[in-house]
């Protein structure tokens, strides 16, 4: 080898060293450059039913540690720990694990978990998620992030975006694990498929999707739902209207027996004088008083009411029409809700599925923390559905850092 070939190939090996220097600069740099966040969320909860189950109530706070990195070519990742616990010995309630079942359900069982940790891909309109991750889709009706619990529910895969112009969003998802709300011992194995495309116009937002659910247990069941929906605003003589409206239809199949169902859900809001008015129906089908339409993977307290007497929904199907009102007061922001539920198919012993009004005020204290109280009142309708009067009350204070 020739003096000139050597002083190339070590040219050539001092030219990869500061490469590779260089990038591992910038991981390092990520790594050290990275944000970290805190949230608590300290909670009072009370639940008083009409029926032989004694008056729950509990004080939890959970705590949310989140780091996340910074980015790399593209690449980056994020870590998070969460843990919920009771405090000052306020406990009395029905966590869902079996323990203190002679009083009501809160469904805030103390946990230490990993939340999310993700490693992710994000250049040129693509994004790429593999890991533990939270997931929404939509308004969160078919596949959200429960939030309102204590221990919020992520879930364990891949998820991939697609956005090849500006009003264009194709997005996928396969997931293996459910980490739900009740703790680890409760999650669920899972081969889900989560197709979501959404398109942007002038006048609003029309998603379709297809949902295909699998419980990974040795067993032939499936969950197929697809449809479509949309959303947006317009302004009709100077006034500014928003509406929505979703179709879905569902095939369930389990152990060789099958039923169908489909949903419906509509929505109109304008404002007046500051004060935000909405009037919706929201329907989940029967079929034939013997299979409700289901949305296991949905942000289920958002929906049908705060006292969460729907969370399953009946065989009969329900029938939600619901009026919102919401505006601003003394720095903050209220809102009230009432819903008069019925069956979609009664029966003559099931058919009035009762009413309920939810209440809610939020305030910002400072940058930092968020004070809110929340009240749940629901009416029983037929006794042969099941039911009893629910009232539930919620206090908190959040800070995040």
């Amino acid at each position: 080898m020739t003096w000139k070939n050597i002083a190339i190939c070590v040219s050539s090996a001092l030219i990869a060293a500061n490469s590779t220097f260089a990038y591992a600069d910038a991981i390092t740099e990520a790594l050290l450059n990275g944000k970290t966040q805190l949230n608590a969320n300290l909670r009072y909860e009370m639940v008083d039913q009409d029926n032989r189950l004694k008056d729950a109530d509990a004080l939890s706070l959970r705590t949310r540690l989140t780091y996340s990195t910074g980015s790399v070519s593209g690449f980056s990742s994020l870590i998070e720990f969460e843990d919920s616990r009771t405090v000052l010995g306020v406990d009395d309630y029905n966590n869902t694990l079996g323990e203190h079942t002679q009083y009501s359900v809160i469904a805030d069982p103390e946990s230490t978990e990993l939340d999310q940790l993700f490693v992710q891909y994000k250049q040129d309109g693509l994004g790429i998620k593999m890991g533990r991750q939270v997931i929404t889709m939509d308004n969160h009706r078919f596949v959200g992030h429960v939030g309102w619990r204590q221990d919020r529910q992520t879930f364990d895969g891949a998820t991939f975006f697609y956005q090849p112009m500006d009003n264009l969003t194709l997005k996928y998802g396969y997931l293996s694990k459910r980490n739900r709300i009740f703790a680890q011992g409760k999650d669920i194995d899972a081969k889900d498929h989560l197709i979501n495309v959404a398109y942007k116009s002038s006048v609003g937002t029309l998603s379709a999707y297809g949902y295909l659910l699998e419980v990974d247990n040795n067993t032939n069941n499936a969950l197929d739902t697809y449809g479509f929906r949309f959303n947006g605003a317009a302004k009709a003589g100077g006034q500014k209207l928003t509406y929505m409206l979703e179709y879905a239809t569902q095939d369930e199949d389990s152990q060789g027996i099958s039923y169908s169902a489909d949903y419906l859900a509509a929505e109109l809001g304008t404002s007046v004088s500051k004060l935000a008015i909405k009037l919706g129906y929201e329907r989940l089908g029967s079929d034939n008083g013997e299979y409700g339409f289901a949305t296991p993977l949905a942000t289920l307290h958002k929906f049908n009411g705060w006292s969460d007497q729907f969370l399953v929904t009946p065989k009969e199907g329900l029938a939600d029409l619901y009026a919102s009102f919401s505006g601003k007061a003394a720095g903050g922001k209220w809102s009230v809700i009432y819903h008069k539920f019925d069956a979609d198919e009664g029966s003559d012993n099931v058919d009035d599925l009762g009413s309920e009004i939810d209440a809610v005020y939020t305030k910002a204290l400072s940058k930092y923390y968020t004070l809110g109280v929340k009240y749940a009142a629901y009416s029983a309708g037929d006794s042969s559905a099941g039911k009893v009067d629910t009232d539930k009350i919620w206090l908190w204070l959040n800070a995040k850092f």
